[in-house]
C-alpha cells in the first residue's frame, strides 16, 4: 500500500507540470482575444459571474438566452465603456426590442477595441519614421431569444468579427448559444453558454482560430425582503487557450435603487478582485428610469481596469 501511495504521488507531481506545459503551449495561439473581455459594469463588479443572471442587454455577450427575460413591453438600450491597461478601450452598445407578432426578443449590438495610433519604426529610425499605424477589433451582431416555458429560455447570436492591423484586415463569423433555467427554489437559476463558435482568421500566411469559450454557472437569492436583496452567483468557464477559470460574485440591492457588488476572478493571468456600485434613477422627460453602474477590477501587475455602463428602458 505504501508503494502504491508513493507511485500515485510521483504520477501526480509529473502530471502537474505536464498540464501546465499543455496550458502554456496554447497561450497566444488564438486570435480575437478582445472577445474574452467581459462587458458591462454590473457583471464585472460581480467578478464576471454572470452567465446565470444575464438580465440586461449585456446578455448578448454573457448569455443570449437572457434577453428573453427582459420586460416585453419595453425597449432597452445599454452602452458600456471599458478602460483596459495600456490605453486600450473597449466600447459596446446594445438595444433589445420586441415585436408583437414574434415571440421572444431581438437584439443588435456592436463593440470595438481601439488603441492610440503607434509610430512606425525600423532599425534605422527607432524613434519613428514619421508615419503611424493603427490596430483594432470590431464585432457586429444580432441575437434572438425566447422563453419556451415559464422556467426555460434559449437564445442564439450571430456576429461578424473584424480584426485590423495597419493595412491588414480579416473578417469572420461566429455564433453563440445559451440557455437559462429557473430552478424554482430561492430564485436559483442555471445558465450555460458557448461563445464564439466557428471563427477562424488568417493574417498573411498565419491562420488562427477565434477562442470558443464554454460557460456554466448558477445564481440564487441569498436574502430577499421588503428593502434588501442579496444575490450570489458562481460561474465556471473553460477557454481553449488557458486554464479553467472560476468566478464568484455577489450583489446587494437596497430598495432596488442602490446596488453594491463584489467578486473575484480565480485562476486568471491578470484579473483578480472586483467591486462596483450602481444607482437607478428616474428620467422624467421620457417617464422611465435608467441604471448607471461602475466597476473596478484589479489587473495585478498591469494595474486596474474601470468600467462604466448606462442602461435605459422606454
Amino acid at each position: 500500500m505504501k508503494r502504491i501511495w508513493i507511485a500515485l504521488a510521483v504520477l501526480g507531481s509529473l502530471a502537474g507540470p505536464a498540464r501546465a506545459a499543455d496550458i502554456f503551449e496554447k497561450v497566444g495561439t488564438f486570435d480575437g482575444q478582445f472577445l474574452k473581455i467581459g462587458l458591462g459594469a454590473r457583471a464585472a463588479g460581480m467578478g464576471g459571474a454572470y452567465v446565470a443572471l444575464a438580465d440586461d442587454p449585456t446578455a448578448v455577450y454573457w448569455n443570449p438566452a437572457g434577453i428573453a427575460r427582459l420586460v416585453e413591453d419595453k425597449t432597452e438600450v445599454m452602452v458600456s465603456h471599458v478602460e483596459w491597461p495600456s490605453d486600450v478601450n473597449v466600447d459596446q452598445a446594445a438595444i433589445v426590442f420586441h415585436f408583437k407578432k414574434l415571440p421572444g426578443a431581438l437584439a443588435v449590438n456592436a463593440r470595438s477595441l481601439t488603441i492610440a495610433d503607434e509610430p512606425v519604426r525600423d532599425s534605422f529610425r527607432p524613434e519613428g519614421t514619421g508615419e503611424f499605424f493603427d490596430a483594432g477589433y470590431a464585432s457586429f451582431g444580432a441575437t434572438y431569444a425566447r422563453s419556451f416555458t415559464d422556467k426555460f429560455s434559449a437564445g442564439a447570436s450571430i456576429s461578424m468579427v473584424r480584426l485590423g492591423l495597419a493595412e491588414f484586415s480579416q473578417s469572420t463569423v461566429t455564433f453563440d448559444l445559451g440557455t437559462l433555467y429557473d430552478v424554482g427554489v430561492a430564485g436559483m437559476k442555471i445558465g450555460f453558454c458557448i461563445q464564439n463558435i466557428g471563427g477562424q482568421v488568417q493574417f498573411i500566411d498565419r491562420e488562427a482560430r477565434i477562442p470558443t469559450v464554454f460557460r456554466v454557472g448558477t445564481s440564487a437569492d441569498l436574502i430577499k425582503n421588503g428593502t434588501s436583496h442579496l444575490i450570489g452567483s458562481f460561474e465556471f468557464s473553460h477557454p481553449p487557450d488557458n486554464a479553467e477559470r472560476l468566478n464568484l460574485g455577489a450583489e446587494y440591492g437596497f430598495k432596488d435603487y442602490l446596488f453594491l457588488r463584489v467578486g473575484n476572478n480565480f485562476n486568471y493571468d491578470s484579473e483578480g478582485f472586483a467591486a462596483g456600485a450602481g444607482v437607478r434613477f428616474p428620467i422624467s422627460a421620457i417617464k422611465t428610469n435608467a441604471n448607471f453602474d461602475y466597476a473596478y477590477t484589479d489587473m495585478k501587475t498591469l494595474g486596474a481596469s474601470h468600467r462604466l455602463s448606462l442602461r435605459v428602458r422606454f
